[in-house]
């Protein structure tokens, strides 16, 4: 059987993402795709990049029936798009924002509006394979994570989940120009970022309570850690490196950290646990989560740093996965590639 699959805005760096990676995929193909602001337009004509779509066109709406939907537009709109599909019962991955937190006052917090779709929130199921395998398996709503969570969570979810570490986390991240968007307006252009590097929106990001509600419910709790999350901006196309930094608990060594994350990941085929602290070029292009853990021994904290492609396990990749592990696929289909290099 070949599913059939619907990318609502194409347009986007993580629908054209989608739209690149799904070409060569065994079990999915791709039916239909929308575009605001390009719709009736061929994909090709518009993104010479994907003309082995040939004749396919950019629609206004989904068109004809799909099996399942992503979509990549923007917070609050992709909540209102997805709205549709899921009341009536097709499986929806959204990779904007607007699933992730679970409260709609925490929602309104941190976005400045009201949730779109409240009342499906309890449906959606946080798309992090390494920590929610079985839930993304019999989910029909899938939000899936932030580009920026999915590093800092991977590289904390061991020792935060076996409580190795105190509830005091500091995640310094950086990140590539795309992550912004493609229809992000001013001071993104090669000028502006060029032999710069800038922090943004310092303990105010949006991706804060984030890592904060998925680390506390890896405990099965209500209580969440205190997290202060940096975000830097700096001049390359693609990647996140996430250091985060916790204070261990009395006695943990090394040794034992070591062993804790290779047991943790030992069935992820997308997470690796390297030796030597990663770059970003290890996994462009890739669906690969890079881990690197160690212990600053003099000072008895934990420095664990995750490094991914922003765009793919950041975002289309991890979108790919999930829609995998839903329809019961292998969940690398499709994925199993290596990083571009250099």
């Amino acid at each position: 059987m070949t599913y059939r699959v619907g990318i609502i805005n194409v347009t986007g760096f993580a629908g054209m993402e989608a739209a690149r990676l799904l070409w060569n995929h065994p079990a999915a193909k791709i039916t239909s795709v929308t575009g605001r602001s390009l719709a009736g337009q061929r994909l090709g004509d518009a993104f010479p990049h994907l003309e082995v779509y040939g004749d396919m066109t950019i629609s206004a709406e989904i068109e004809g029936d799909v099996d399942i939907v992503m979509s990549a537009l923007p917070t609050a709109a992709s909540a209102e798009a997805c709205a549709p599909f899921v009341r009536a019962g097709i499986p929806t991955i959204d990779i904007a924002a607007d699933f992730r937190l679970k409260d709609p006052a925490a929602f309104r917090a941190w976005f400045g509006q009201d949730h779109p779709a409240p009342e499906l929130l309890s449906l959606a199921v946080y798309g992090l394979p390494e920590v929610n395998r079985d839930a993304i398996r019999t989910a029909k709503l899938v939000a899936n994570p932030g580009c920026y969570p999915a590093a800092a969570l991977l590289a904390l979810a061991p020792a935060y989940s076996a409580g190795i570490i105190e509830d005091t986390i500091i995640v310094d991240a950086k990140s590539g120009i795309s992550g912004a968007g493609r229809g992000t307006g001013g001071g993104f252009g090669y000028a502006d970022v060029n032999e710069d590097v800038s922090a943004y929106k310092i303990a105010n990001h949006n991706h804060q309570p984030e890592i904060a509600q998925e680390l506390g419910a890896m405990r099965g709790d209500e209580r969440q850690p205190r997290v202060t999350f940096v975000p830097h901006l700096v001049p390359m196309t693609r990647g996140i490196l996430a250091t985060c930094y916790a204070p261990l608990k009395p006695g943990v060594t090394k040794a034992q950290v070591d062993d804790l994350y290779l047991d943790f990941y030992k069935d992820a085929p997308f997470t690796r646990v390297t030796k030597a602290p990663p770059h970003t070029k290890h996994t462009l292009g890739s669906n690969m989560c890079l881990v690197h853990p160690t212990v600053d021994e003099r000072n008895g904290m934990l420095v664990a740093v995750g490094v991914l492609d922003n765009l793919v396990k950041g975002a289309a990749g991890q979108a790919i996965e999930n829609m995998n592990l839903m329809l019961g696929l292998d969940q690398k289909a499709g994925l199993d590639l290596p990083a571009v290099y250099p």
